[in-house]
């Protein structure tokens, strides 16, 4: 416990959530590297879960595809016939053949034209269905994991996986595949047109893609590690701008713009590097394979020119060969562009796919063992809590309960008081269930595993709630009243999303808040904006609790709910304490003295034990460490 100018309790690191098995690349921890571990092929198959629901229109503009590229490949063929049999019909007075392979060629390229158009229709649909489909996952399982993982986690890595990665495969969907397809179908339908019109000359050509699938293969194994670390400088560069944006008010308080300014200059430096050493990598490719690929069509083109001088290949065949190796080869920049687009969305999808891996550390329990509530004996909402043998230790920090009973009869309103770390807010993020106690040693396990603490609520343990009826029985006001962008009757509201506009107002009334919501430009209605800026600290505490007080939860969690507040603002919200408190068990994580008054019991708390525990008025009159220190903050008062 300190007096009300002492600092606000640090929360110790929390725990690490479980993570697939394998360690992160590199050792170290997976959170600081921006590298959490996915199970093997887990890339492969999520890309694999997005497509499967869209099979058929997958299907649909492969087909669409194949024949396209049928019909196109088509053209030098009709050269070829036009060549040794059109030209020597002309010069017979017989004009058909050349006309039909004109009306051939333009048919060929209106076909090819219109089954362009009706795949770019059907693969745009695909990709978006996919992309909308991976950003929804991405922000439900985000919301789904534990708070352990978001204390660790930045908000704005998360926002890189949402964007910048969604947006890697978006480039690879939209343009890449597309373009691995055409190359594939074009070497396929080429090379047997090749060996089919000339032997010899279709070998040759088919030998020649030895050497650039090595090529392939090299900047592939170059490129994928440089754009993994591209994924991660770019997500260091948001989360950087993110983290300064959000604190703005005290980068101007502490002038850190210059500091802020090298650090920025340092992660951007980093992602240039890393961003140019992937384009370098792919000039490289880019200059190899259109080096390799004219020297083949050279050497192609000489041997087939000495072959008709010699009367052993048909003028025709050469042409349809040579026009044929062009658009065998010309597409080699555009496989480079392909495989520069796959290598990013691959780096990306990995980042996906091991955020997707994390599983919730405090997880949802099977509908099938769940179990409700039993029913109030009274008219009041309290229930009884306890606290039976819990045991507590974050992995990064060390144990803060080394083990805990407690139990707070329905209705009681119990303020905590203690020096920083001594487990106060721990106490409460338990009670939340924003953390499960932690197992104890394997002694006196049952069937080999070991025995864990329980938080009961009514003799329910809290690990047997559902999420909806956990949060209908306990609520956590926390020392920053979170508001969203939004109306003030819709951040009231959040308690309790079907609530009327007359029950809000009455929850606004009962607390104290609906002269100030009145006096707004547009009252209830009025958006508070970012983070609730538009009011005071005060006015969105008191709109905090008229939110718990529409929930009407069993149990309150208040942790340090005035510590941040002005003289004024803290007696405007005591006030309301009063009211959402009564009848309701309530834990009041407390700081300041003042607030202590209002519990009806207070519990002293060192180095995760109770080492004081009575009534306000028995610890004051005690000799204990609650007495002096209530002796030092009323000196300073008077003072």
């Amino acid at each position: 416990m300190t007096s009300s100018t002492s600092v606000r309790e640090k929360s110790v690191d929390p725990e690490e959530p479980d993570l697939p098995e394998g360690p992160a690349r590199g050792g170290g921890d997976p959170f600081d590297k921006d590298d959490l571990p996915a199970p093997p092929r887990a890339t492969r198959t999520l890309l694999f879960s997005l497509l499967a629901p869209l099979r058929r229109r997958v299907v649909l503009a492969t087909v669409l595809l194949l024949v396209q590229q049928a019909v196109v490949q088509a053209g030098p063929l009709l050269v070829a016939y036009a060549i040794d049999s059109g030209v020597p019909a002309v010069r017979a007075d017989d004009y058909g053949p050349l006309i039909a392979v004109g009306i051939g060629y333009l048919l060929c390229a209106a076909a090819s034209g219109g089954l362009q158009y009706a795949f770019i229709v059907a693969s745009a649909r695909v990709n978006q269905d996919v992309l909308l489909d991976l950003r929804g996952r991405i922000f439900r399982h985000a919301q789904s994991l534990s708070v352990d993982f978001h204390e660790r986690y930045t908000s704005g890595r998360l926002i890189s996986r949402s964007t910048t990665d969604v947006e890697s495969l978006r480039e690879l969907l939209s343009e890449g595949l597309q373009e691995l397809i055409t190359v594939l179908l074009s070497f396929v339908y080429i090379s047997v047109m090749l060996l089919w019109l000339d032997l010899g000359l279709g070998a040759v050509a088919v030998a020649s893609f030895v050497p650039l699938y090595l090529l392939v293969r090299l900047y592939q194994r170059r490129a994928g590690a440089l754009f993994r670390d591209r994924s991660t400088a770019i997500a260091a560069v948001i989360v950087k701008f993110a983290e300064t944006m959000n604190g703005i008010r005290p980068v101007r308080a502490f002038r850190r713009e210059r500091a802020n300014d090298v650090e920025f200059a340092v992660l951007n430096a980093r992602h240039e590097r890393t961003n140019g050493s992937a384009m370098l990598e792919m000039a490289r490719y880019v200059v190899g394979s259109r080096l390799t690929a004219n020297v083949a069509v050279a050497g192609i083109v000489l041997w087939g020119a000495y072959r008709v001088a010699d009367g052993g290949l048909a003028l025709g065949v050469l042409a349809a060969a040579v026009l044929y190796l062009r658009r065998l080869y010309d597409p080699i920049d555009r496989l480079g562009m392909f495989l520069n687009s796959y290598q990013s969305a691959a780096a990306s999808l990995e980042k996906i796919a091991g955020l997707l891996a994390q599983t919730p550390t405090v997880p949802e329990p099977p509908a099938a063992a769940t179990r409700p509530l039993p029913a109030l004996e009274s008219a009041h909402p309290g229930r009884e809590v306890r606290f039976d043998g819990v045991r507590f230790a974050y992995r990064t920090g060390g144990e803060v309960l080394p083990r805990f009973d407690l139990t707070l009869p329905a209705g009681q309103t119990v303020a905590v008081v203690g020096s920083t770390g001594a487990g106060k807010s721990t106490l409460a993020k338990l009670l939340a269930r924003f953390y499960d106690p932690s197992p104890s040693s394997p002694t006196g396990s049952e069937q080999g595993r070991p025995r864990s603490g329980s938080v009961l609520l009514d003799g329910v343990d809290l690990r047997e709630l559902s999420g909806a009826e956990l949060r209908r029985g306990v609520v956590m006001v926390t020392q920053e009243a979170f508001l969203f962008s939004g109306t003030v009757a819709e951040n009231i509201a959040i308690g309790r999303p079907d609530a009327s506009r007359e029950d809000i107002v009455r929850a606004a009334k009962a607390i104290g808040a609906h002269e100030f919501i009145e006096s707004l430009p547009d009252g209830y209605d009025t958006d508070v904006r970012k983070r609730g800026g538009r009011i005071s600290a005060g006015q969105r505490q008191l709109v905090a609790f008229a939110r718990a007080l529409l929930a009407d939860p069993a149990v309150l969690i208040l942790d340090e709910a005035t510590s941040s507040l002005d003289i004024p603002g803290e007696r405007a919200v005591q006030r309301a304490m009063h009211t959402v408190l009564r009848g309701r068990t309530a834990v009041v994580i407390a700081h300041r003295l003042s607030t202590v008054e209002i519990a009806d019991r207070v519990l002293v708390m060192e180095h995760g034990r109770i080492v004081e525990d009575g009534t306000p008025a028995e610890l004051v009159a005690g000799s204990g460490s609650f007495a002096d220190l209530h002796r030092a903050w009323r000196d300073s008062v008077v003072s």
